[in-house]
């Protein structure tokens, strides 16, 4: 009977599991990247929202940028 090889060794596995078990954050901010994806894009993304309508409010008040 055939069986089939582990994607990654188990001495591997046992050291990454140590490695997350030992630190004491939320799950989701435990990996290297994580605080790239899990704070900065979303903080990014709502400055950017947030001057986008900053701008529309400015424009609409001041009669800038209208269609005829």
């Amino acid at each position: 009977m055939l069986t089939e090889t582990p994607f990654r060794p188990r001495e591997k596995l046992l050291e990454k599991q140590r490695l997350f078990q030992s630190i004491h954050r939320h799950t989701y901010l435990k990996g290297p990247m994580d605080k790239v994806t899990s704070v900065a894009i979303p903080i990014a993304l709502a400055a950017s929202s947030l001057y986008m309508i900053g701008t529309g409010i400015y424009n609409m008040s001041n009669g800038i940028g209208k269609k005829e």
